[in-house]
C-alpha cells in the first residue's frame, strides 16, 4: 500500500478536517477582530488588548491543557474547547450584529476563548501519531492545510467585513467551531488508559524536567521570547493599521491569504525535504520570514506587499514542519502532552506583551519605526537559531 493511502485513513481524514476547519476560523479572528475593535473606534491599543487578552489566558492555561490530556485523554478535551468556542463566538456574534459592543466584552471574550483554546491546543501534538502512520509527512500536510487556512481566512473574513457585516464574520467563525468538534466527535483511536495517578503539581513538574533536560527545546523557546515581544506580538495591531491606512481593509486581508500562500508552499516543500538537521534547516528558513514586517513597515504597492507576506509565510511554514516533527519524535510519546504545552507555552508566552505594548509604544515611536524593528529582530533571530550549538547540532530521529 502506498504511503499516501496509508495516511489517508478515515480517522486521519476526519483529524484533517477538523484541524483546517478550526484553523480557518483561528485565522479569521485577527483580521475580523482587528477591523472590529478599530471600526469601533478603540484604536491600536483596542486591538492589542483584545488579541493579548487571548493570547495571554492561552499561555497561563495551555501548561495545564497539557497535564490534563496526558492525564485522561486530548480528544474529548478538545471536542469540549471547540463547543465553549463555538458559543463564545456566536455571543460576540449576535452582539455585533444588534449593537455596539464595548470594550471590556470583546476582551473578556477573547480571554475565555484563549482559555478554551489552552484546552484544545496539547492535544493537537499528541494526537498526530495516533491518527497517522507517518508523523512527518502528517505534519507536513497539516502544514499545508494551515497555509491554506491562513490563506483562505484571513480572505474569507475580509469579504465578509467588505460585502456583508462583521457580525456575519464571527458568526462564520462559530461555525467553523461547531464543524471542528463533529468531525473530532466521529474520530476513533485506542482506548486511553490511565497509567499515571500523579498529582496535577507531580505532573507539571515532571513535564517541566523533561522540557529543561532538552537544551535544544529550551534555546528555541528563548529565542521565541524575543521574537514573540518584538516580532509575532505586534505585527498583527500593527500590521493592519499600517496597511489599512494605505491601501485599505481588503488589502490587509490578501496580504495575510498571501502569507497563507506562501505557508503551502512552504509545506509542499517540506515534505519532499527530510534535512539530516531538522532544526538548522528550520533556522536557515526563518532568514524569509522578516520579509512580512519588512512589507507593512514600507506598504509598497500590493503586488510587491503580497510577494513579501507570501516569501514569508514559505519560511515560516518550512520552521514550523521540522519543529513540530522534531518535537513528536524527540520526546516520549507519555510525556508528549504535557511537554508540548511547556512548549507551546513558552514559545507564545511574549506575545500577548507585545500585542499589549503595540498600542502604547506605537504612540511614542511610531507605527513604522516599530515594524523596522521588528523586522531587525526577526533576522537576529534566525542569526540564533542556525548559531546555537544545540540547535543546530540535532540530528534526525
Amino acid at each position: 500500500m502506498s504511503t499516501p493511502e496509508r495516511l489517508w485513513t478515515p480517522t486521519f481524514a476526519l483529524y484533517f478536517t477538523a484541524r483546517i476547519v478550526s484553523m480557518l476560523g483561528d485565522m479569521m479572528i485577527p483580521v475580523a477582530m482587528s477591523v472590529a475593535v478599530l471600526g469601533l473606534g478603540y484604536g491600536v491599543t483596542g486591538v492589542g488588548l483584545a488579541l493579548g487578552a487571548w493570547m495571554g489566558a492561552f499561555t497561563l492555561f495551555v501548561v495545564f491543557g497539557g497535564v490534563f490530556a496526558d492525564r485522561f485523554h486530548p480528544l474529548p478535551q478538545m471536542i469540549g474547547a471547540d463547543a465553549v468556542r463555538c458559543a463564545l463566538q456566536a455571543g460576540l456574534a449576535v452582539y455585533l450584529l444588534l449593537g455596539h459592543p464595548p470594550l471590556w466584552f470583546i476582551v473578556g471574550t477573547s480571554l475565555l476563548g484563549g482559555v478554551a483554546t489552552a484546552m484544545f491546543q496539547p492535544g493537537l501534538t499528541s494526537m498526530v501519531p495516533q491518527v497517522a502512520v507517518d508523523p512527518h509527512r502528517a505534519n507536513g500536510v497539516l502544514r499545508i492545510s494551515q497555509g491554506l487556512a491562513t490563506m483562505l481566512g484571513p480572505a474569507l473574513a475580509g469579504v465578509l467585513v467588505a460585502t456583508t457585516s462583521i457580525g456575519l464574520a464571527f458568526a462564520v467563525d462559530a461555525a467553523t467551531f461547531a464543524v471542528s468538534g463533529i468531525c473530532l466527535l466521529l474520530v476513533r483511536v485506542p482506548r486511553f488508559k490511565v497509567t499515571d495517578t500523579e498529582s496535577t503539581w507531580h505532573n507539571l513538574r515532571a513535564g517541566w524536567h523533561e522540557f529543561r533536560s532538552r537544551s535544544w527545546l529550551w534555546a528555541v523557546i528563548l529565542i521565541w521570547w524575543v521574537l514573540g515581544v518584538l516580532v509575532w506580538g505586534p505585527i498583527h495591531p500593527l500590521g493592519a493599521a499600517s496597511i489599512i491606512e494605505v491601501h485599505g481593509t481588503a488589502a490587509f486581508g490578501y496580504a495575510e491569504a498571501a502569507f497563507g500562500a506562501g505557508s503551502i508552499l512552504g509545506g509542499l516543500v517540506a515534505i519532499r525535504l527530510r534535512p539530516a538537521r531538522p532544526l538548522f534547516s528550520g533556522g536557515i528558513a526563518m532568514f524569509l520570514f522578516p520579509l512580512m514586517p519588512l512589507g507593512a513597515a514600507l506598504v509598497p504597492a500590493v503586488p510587491v506587499l503580497l510577494s513579501l507576506y507570501a516569501i514569508s509565510g514559505l519560511g515560516w511554514a518550512f520552521w514550523g514542519v521540522q519543529w513540530a516533527t522534531t518535537v513528536q519524535t524527540q520526546i516520549p510519546q507519555a510525556k508528549l502532552n504535557r511537554v508540548a504545552a511547556y512548549e507551546v507555552a513558552g514559545s507564545i508566552l511574549a506575545v500577548p506583551l507585545g500585542q499589549v505594548l503595540a498600542g502604547p509604544a506605537s504612540t511614542a515611536f511610531g507605527i513604522h519605526p516599530l515594524l523596522f524593528v521588528a523586522a531587525i529582530a526577526g533576522t537576529g533571530c534566525a542569526i540564533a537559531l542556525v548559531a546555537t550549538a544545540p540547535i543546530r547540532r540535532l540530528t534526525q530521529v
